[in-house]
């Protein structure tokens, strides 16, 4: 019993301890790298758009959704986490939030390919004739309309999420000394502004922040499975599935979690000291492994129950979408995703010892990881390019499309923890923090009726 309690309510170092652990900067290699991957990636989409505008804008749109989906489904972890209390991840919370970070690039990048890039990417939008029937007309036949919805959707969303996140942010900015980046000065003194006596604004934030994840819940649900049927499954204008949407934003939180275990390792490892190797030992591996096992199993089930209901089906216009990806040249890379997210992990992730062994461990969230990258590669390519006859387009557009949106988001990650605490301090190390359980009315610190 003792043991069980130590697991879910950990007994945390002090405060300057985990201050003095956490604040060793960030390698420059790291960033160099990420610079250097960044600008080659640009160069490659300036070409791509005197040469090849059409394919250059396509990499561009199938990176977006694999970039998008995992960091946008970063932060909705870090929100069900508040949804359901989870104590025992405070020590990690923080490492997730970073994903935000990448939120307003992402939103950027939508607006730029969904009004610029529109005619290259979506059939429609270049001709639209293309589209079979009235009802895809009308919900993807006007340009201003369609792109209105998806930039408004995202729009809603990441408010939702970076607001979540700035609330976090501002419960360790107002209470630590101050330290960080010069860029984030400004918004580290709106934090502390208003700022008042620490139980009170620990109760306050812990709701307020219950709130917005309830509400970004709801909104991330809803908005990425529109976001996935009108900018995945829509670009082959005829198939339709019900299931699409959620598989396809599952996938992005399953991204979210192999891309952070390859984070968690490399946080542990830079910061090594008896202090952080206390807050991130063996039961946040464990616990990590058993989510990344848990939503591997999800992606199997989602992905198999969707297959068996076109199968059974047997519709000309669900069942083409398939047999187009179960022939030459798509075949390999289908049967690869298959192979990769779920063959691979599943019965390697099962066992305790494969995920407690950092070695395998990695290797099943890089496998899983590339494995999904294919997945969104497929939900794209096929639609826009039929029966290529010169093999899958893979090739230069392709790869700079890669270096500049992981240059990007590397950057955008290790900005936002050059200018904000990169723990969850307060949590940890608050004497009220575990009284925020039972709600109370901010205003007489009395506990709510249960009703309330």
């Amino acid at each position: 019993g003792d043991a069980q309690m130590s697991i879910h309510n950990p007994v945390y170092p002090p405060k300057a301890d985990l201050l003095a652990a956490s604040q060793k900067p960030i390698a420059a290699w790291i960033t160099t790298s990420a610079l250097v991957s960044m600008v080659v990636g640009v160069v490659v989409f300036a070409a791509g758009l005197f040469t090849s505008p059409d394919r250059i804008w396509r990499a561009f749109h199938f990176h977006w959704l694999y970039f998008s989906a995992i960091s946008s489904g970063g932060v909705m972890f870090v929100a069900i986490f508040r949804i359901v209390t989870a104590r025992w991840s405070r020590s990690i919370a923080r490492m997730m939030e970073g994903y935000v970070a990448f939120l307003p690039v992402s939103w950027l990048f939508l607006v730029l390919s969904t009004t610029i890039g529109g005619e290259h990417i979506f059939p429609w939008v270049a001709d639209v004739n293309s589209l079979p029937n009235s009802e895809r007309v009308f919900w993807l036949g006007n340009h201003t309309f369609f792109a209105l919805r998806e930039i408004g959707i995202v729009t809603v969303l990441y408010a939702l999420q970076i607001w979540f996140v700035y609330n976090s942010l501002r419960i360790d900015v107002a209470q630590l000394p101050e330290w960080g980046a010069k860029w984030g000065a400004g918004l580290r003194a709106r934090m502390r502004a208003g700022w008042g006596e620490e139980r009170r604004e620990l109760h306050n934030q812990h709701s307020v922040q219950g709130k917005i994840a309830v509400a970004m819940a709801i909104i991330f649900g809803f908005g990425w499975m529109m976001l996935h049927y009108d900018l995945s499954m829509a670009l082959d204008v005829f198939f339709f599935s019900t299931l699409w949407g959620w598989w396809s934003f599952m996938t992005g939180i399953l991204g979210f979690l192999m891309s952070f275990s390859l984070i968690f390792f490399m946080w542990r490892k830079h910061f090594s000291s008896p202090v952080i190797d206390e807050i991130l030992g063996d039961q946040q591996i464990h616990d990590l492994g058993k989510l990344r096992f848990a939503w591997t199993a999800f992606w199997g089930y989602t992905t198999f129950a969707q297959l068996l209901i076109i199968w059974y089906g047997n519709i000309g216009e669900e069942t083409h979408f398939f047999r187009l990806r179960l022939i030459s040249p798509w075949l390999p890379v289908t049967f690869s995703v298959l192979m990769l997210v779920f063959i691979a992990p599943f019965p390697g992730l099962i066992s305790k010892a494969a995920k407690m062994f950092i070695p395998t461990n990695i290797l099943f969230a890089v496998v899983s990881l590339l494995g999904t990258y294919l997945q969104r590669y497929i939900e794209v390519y096929p639609s826009l390019y039929g029966v290529p006859t010169d093999g899958v387009p893979f090739g230069w557009q392709e790869l700079g499309m890669a270096a500049m949106y992981f240059g990007i988001w590397i950057i955008c990650y290790t900005q936002f923890f050059a200018a904000f605490p990169r723990l969850r301090i307060s949590w940890m190390t608050s004497k009220y923090r575990d009284e925020v359980q039972i709600p109370v009315d901010v205003r007489t610190m009395e506990p709510l009726p249960a009703h309330e």
